[in-house]
């Protein structure tokens, strides 16, 4: 996968033109960032990267150290406030399983315990495991990630995803509420419901059948059912086929990455692409 003319055009504005510290010009920008949507795009090993890109060590260093100093999220949170002015704002939230290779385990854990510690790999039957969680808007498109290890739950890394929903504007504060959150019955919870609400967002998630058979129990004390708007709902597609479209990448449906950061700046350089394709 190779950029278009018309997704250079929007992305070459928002990347430095120099290089931090006494300077010097980066080599070619499109040409790096070819290479490095071709070898998540593939999976293909960074030793295996074809001739016509170049230094596979010079794509990697890129890759690593934009994924320090935050420019591939800078480039992907420029891309959503360009795109601000079409976005619907319904957004959807889910998270899916990512199976890590043996290349990705062994890296340094450093600092208190955490999801930057263990970077984000987590331990099950099948072996080390990360999980997605991201939302997705109304054509598919992802404008937030975070990634916990493999077991976690969905519901307790909600609140880091709306978190993370952040739309800068010209004028103003960033936006971060949009008008409807959908989700399945692992976010049927009241302390998610009640942060919603606070925060004026509409939720449409389904109760689970024992949620709803002991609010039944205890009678008027259980209170009213959550409101559900059924048709609303079947809008939550939007997020498994934006899943769909990540997994695409096959160097992001199988994690090879050794930290979490860089498999995040794949998730983000992934996004993208999505983002600047119109």
């Amino acid at each position: 996968m190779s950029l278009t003319d018309a997704q250079w055009a929007r992305i070459e504005p928002l990347l430095p033109d120099r290089k931090p510290g006494r300077g010097g010009r980066w080599r070619d920008h499109r040409q790096v960032i070819d290479a490095i949507a071709f070898k998540y795009r593939t999976g293909t090993p960074w030793v295996d990267l074809p001739e016509h890109f170049g230094s596979w060590k010079g794509a990697h260093n890129r890759l690593r150290k934009w994924a320090a100093d935050g420019t591939w999220e800078k480039v992907f949170t420029a891309l959503l406030a360009q795109a601000d002015a079409e976005l619907d704002w319904i957004v959807s939230v889910d998270s899916t399983i990512v199976r890590a290779h043996q290349h990705a385990a062994g890296a340094r854990q450093k600092g208190p315990r955490s999801a930057s510690r263990d970077h984000a790999l987590g331990r099950s039957r099948g072996g080390p495991t990360t999980k997605i969680h991201l939302a997705a808007d109304g054509r598919c498109r992802p404008p937030a990630f975070v990634l916990t290890s493999g077991q976690a739950g969905d519901a307790p890394a909600s609140p880091e995803v709306m978190a993370r929903l952040r739309v800068p504007r010209p004028i103003g504060r960033p936006r971060t509420t949009p008008n409807v959150v959908l989700a399945d019955k692992a976010y049927s919870s009241r302390a998610i419901r009640t942060r919603l609400r606070r925060r004026g967002i509409r939720a449409v998630i389904p109760q689970p059948s024992d949620q709803a058979a002991n609010r039944k129990r205890r009678g008027r004390l259980g209170g009213r059912p959550p409101a559900f708007d059924r048709e609303a709902y079947k809008q939550r597609n939007t997020v498994e086929r934006c899943i769909t479209r990540l997994k695409q990448w096959r160097g992001l449906a199988t994690r090879y990455d050794k930290t979490a950061t860089i498999y995040l700046a794949g998730l983000h350089i992934a996004a993208i692409f999505i983002w600047s394709a119109r």
